[in-house]
């Protein structure tokens, strides 16, 4: 009579109570219901109510799954495990795994109770604790119920085994120790005919591979054969309805099969040939026309690029990406790219035949598939292909969503950068990618195009020229506009007077007054840009020395910005009206053409830059692929920022003072990113006292520390030359671009003295691993020199992004004093271009002398050939 009066009463039905909080209409109401249910289910709970038990779990659990505490319950669940009925148990295992973990202390007290259940006589209440200890398994209990679960392995019944193979891979991913006694049994699950246990075993198998090499190379003995003839049974088996899915027969067994032969071919010749054949039937049998084929084809073209496969199952592999890549799916294509991408590492040639298919793919509607297309592209460029590629790029740039415009400029600007020995060419594109997509164009890469056009004496004329139409053709792209007044600013008489005209050229009709109108036009257009308005003020001005008739016009514009809100603008039109006015006398050889832009300067400035941007590198010895990288040898220092490590502007002598002052640059250079520094002696303070004009007008500049680049910056047929850490000169830069000849494996390479200053030297031994003759072991010695001992040493070096490097810790951090002992560090370096392009490495060592810290830093030219 009370539960009829009490709708909240502990023998209230599940679905009643659901319907009640459904049918609360506030958070407040559904606590108040939630809250008044806890406190019947609390007070059945210590009346020992048995009816309901089960029920009052069941709801539990259902407030758990609300977000309120339910801990009060986790007893009850262990009372209702450990009861005789089927659904009691059940109803015990499932709110075990609801409202307990792992980490609950009270879980170990369920411990006594699966054991017992694991050797229980009804398969569904072992069924049911070994999907409670596949969930909830600690390592504690891993322990104690893995001989149960092994035993449970050989079970008769199929879905036993099963859970129970499933139950292991959770133990054995706790306890990784256990593994071994798992070995034997997952080999024996190899040979079941339900699918079902095959998928579990297959996982366990997986599972034993990542927990022990010793797993690992049994597996690789004992089941190699029962998985080729899985694999075969599953691919050529007849019509099955119940692992039927759109026409294949149990894709799921077919790439969890896959998937452990990749893992078990992997660096493992012989396996890799074992499984050739079947991967070779997979992957010409198994239709693409329904997505579980192509799932299947996607996982045998990821186990062939990973395992010791022939060229000709690779080529194989690539193709069937390059029919995805035609596909209508775009998901299926998005794989594809990425797939190749790293397809790319293994046979560049079989990728480079999919060229136009992957071409097509950068003009594709979908942005991810055309972003991912273009990464693919830049790195199919080489030598032989970078002209039609660019061209293809460079077509599709004028048609392109404006979204994807700053993504393929930018990697139309490296390619040509990147790959580019002829200056023409260079010219060409970047005109043209200037015209088209100019405002995407980055400063450092407009900065590089002036610095290239004020080296090429010869080009000057045409690039003027070609500058000057692009410029009537489109006045939009800002950075067109920016390297367009500045050339008609140095170079405006070979315009009007079609001088230095090349063989192909057809000669312009331009007067002085129409160099002038177009300045003029961009100075009025860029109203609300400070550095493109300063930089046609700065133009008008040369122009006004090199067009004299066009002096008094050009004076009115420039007088224009006298009253100008921004003060930069505004001084300039104040002094460059007084030097037209005033200073006639020394207007010509104030205002002549800039001396040629030191490109080593520029480019290591934009390498510090680019550099700077970097973040910085954990000190942990790791490898890298991917550009200039410092590695500390363990010693727990603070690493300097890798900008400086990189920074070759520094001398190598040990730095005792602070950085020289840097002199006060013109606002053109600084445009440019080509501002000098004073090279002062050390302690000494630079000194520069050049007049307020010249300085504004770029005439004169400070002197230039030495040292050129190291990153990997060029400009088309320049020669960049750099410092070796010997007073030579030598060319670095040059090497790398150069071919070298592959030496033979049993070749031995002489030691070098690699570094040596009046306080440090340091010698390089090398080994080569025998069948990779890319990967080279260096074994450095460090001696001190000096009387002092060396405390707090580190040794750190950035290499090209070709190379990859590893350092292991060095043998110690003090360096006895006068040569007694010497600290040695191994270091591992692979050549991803060997035979192309040979070792280079910057290095940097820091110490304390007395407390006082010390670094001295510089280059390694002088590598054995052949490394």
């Amino acid at each position: 009579m009370d539960l009829a009066i009490n709708p909240f009463s502990s023998g209230t039905r599940l679905r009643d109570m659901i319907r009640a909080i459904r049918a609360c209409k506030t958070a407040a109401e559904e606590r108040a219901v939630v809250r008044r249910e806890c406190a019947a289910i609390r007070a059945a709970i210590s009346e020992g109510d048995q009816d309901y038990r089960h029920r009052n779990m069941a709801k539990l659990m259902f407030i758990h799954m609300l977000g309120y505490p339910t801990h009060f319950g986790q007893m009850e669940c262990l009372k209702l495990i450990a009861a005789a009925g089927f659904p009691e148990k059940r109803i015990g295992y499932l709110g075990l795994m609801l409202l307990l973990d792992e980490r609950q202390e009270v879980l170990m007290l369920v411990t006594n109770s699966l054991k017992q259940d694991l050797n229980h006589s009804n398969q569904f209440i072992v069924g049911l604790a070994l999907c409670a200890l596949g969930n909830i398994c600690s390592a504690e209990m891993a322990r104690d119920l893995a001989p149960e679960v092994e035993r449970l392995l050989q079970n008769r019944d199929p879905n036993t085994k099963k859970k129970a193979a499933l139950c292991s891979v959770r133990i054995v991913r706790k306890v990784p120790d256990l593994a071994e006694i798992f070995m034997s049994a997952a080999t024996s699950l190899l040979k079941e005919k339900h699918h079902g246990v095959l998928i579990s075993a297959v996982q366990l198998c997986m599972e034993l591979c990542n927990a022990s090499n010793e797993a690992l190379e049994y597996l690789r003995k004992n089941c190699l054969e029962g998985l080729v003839r899985i694999l075969r049974d599953v691919s050529n088996s007849s019509y099955a309805p119940e692992y039927d899915i759109g026409g294949i027969t149990d894709p799921f067994l077919h790439i969890r099969v896959l998937k452990l032969m990749r893992i078990l071919g992997q660096g493992d010749a012989d396996c890799s040939e074992y499984i050739n054949d079947i991967l070779a039937q997979v992957s010409t049998k198994t239709e693409s026309n329904k997505n579980a084929g192509n799932a299947i084809l996607y996982e045998c073209v990821e186990t062939i690029m990973s395992i010791e496969a022939t060229s000709g199952l690779r080529v194989l592999a690539i193709n069937i990406l390059g029919r995805f890549l035609s596909n209508r799916d775009n998901n299926i294509r998005y794989v594809a790219l990425n797939m190749l991408m790293k397809a790319i590492a293994v046979d560049t040639q079989a990728v480079q035949r999919h060229r136009a298919t992957i071409l097509e793919c950068v003009k594709d509607a979908d942005v991810s598939i055309r972003k991912r297309a273009l990464e693919l592209v830049y790195l199919l460029v080489n030598d032989t292909n970078v002209k039609p590629l660019t061209k293809e790029l460079v077509d599709y740039l004028e048609v392109s969503d404006q979204d994807f415009k700053e993504d393929l400029t930018a990697k139309i600007c490296s390619i040509v950068e990147k790959f580019s020995l002829d200056r023409l060419w260079y010219l060409d594109q970047m005109f043209r990618v200037l015209s088209l997509a100019g405002n995407h164009v980055k400063d450092d890469v407009w900065h590089a195009l002036i610095v290239l056009v004020s080296n090429a004496s010869e080009l000057q004329g045409y690039s003027v020229r070609s500058l000057y139409k692009a410029l009537q053709a489109s006045s939009e792209q800002e950075s067109l506009v920016r390297v367009a007044v500045w050339c008609i600013g140095e170079y405006g008489e070979m315009l009007v007077n079609n001088l230095s005209m090349l063989d192909m050229e057809e000669p312009i009709t331009v007067t002085e007054y129409d160099a002038v109108d177009a300045v003029e036009a961009a100075l009025q257009r860029y109203s609300a840009d400070v550095t493109t308005r300063a930089m046609c003020l700065v133009s008008l001005l040369k122009l006004s020395s090199r067009f004299p008739p066009t002096s008094e016009r050009i004076k009115e514009i420039v007088a224009q910005n006298k009253g100008n809100t921004v003060l930069e603008l505004q001084q300039r039109s104040i002094e460059f009206s007084s030097i037209i006015q005033r200073h006639q006398s020394m207007k010509s050889s104030l205002l002549e053409r800039m001396p040629v832009l030191d490109e080593a300067n520029y480019l290591v400035k934009r390498a510090a830059s680019i550099q700077a941007a970097v973040p910085s590198v954990n000190s942990a010895p790791a490898v890298t692929s991917g550009g200039p990288f410092k590695l500390p040898n363990g010693v727990g220092k603070p690493a300097a920022p890798l900008a400086d490590l990189l920074d070759l502007s520094s001398d190598d002598a040990p730095v005792t003072t602070s950085a020289p002052t840097t002199a006060p640059n013109d606002f053109l250079q600084d445009l440019l990113g080509i501002g000098l520094t004073d090279s002062s002696p050390i302690g000494g303070a630079p000194s520069t006292s050049t007049d307020i004009l010249m300085d504004l007008l770029s005439i004169g500049s400070s002197s230039v520390q030495n040292g050129p680049p190291t990153a990997n910056f060029s400009l088309p047929g320049i020669e960049t030359k750099s410092v070796a850490v010997t007073p030579q000169v030598v060319d670095l830069l040059d090497g790398l671009s150069s071919g070298t000849s592959l030496p033979d494996e049993n070749a031995t390479y002489p030691t070098i003295t690699a570094f040596q200053s009046a306080t440090l030297r340091i010698t390089f031994s090398f080994k080569k691993q025998p069948g990779k003759p890319q990967e080279t072991t260096i074994s450095a010695s460090f001696t001190n020199l000096a009387t002092t001992t060396f405390t707090d040493f580190v040794f750190q070096a950035a290499v090209p992004k070709f190379i990859q490097l590893r350092l292991d810790p060095a043998s110690s951090s003090t360096l006895p004093a006068s040569g007694n002992g010497s600290v040695t560090q191994s270091l591992s370096v692979t050549n991803n271009q060997h035979g192309q392009k040979p070792l280079a490495m910057r290095i940097r060592m820091s110490y304390k002398v007395n407390g006082e810290d010390r670094l001295e830093q510089g280059q390694i030219s002088n590598f054995p050939a052949g490394l």
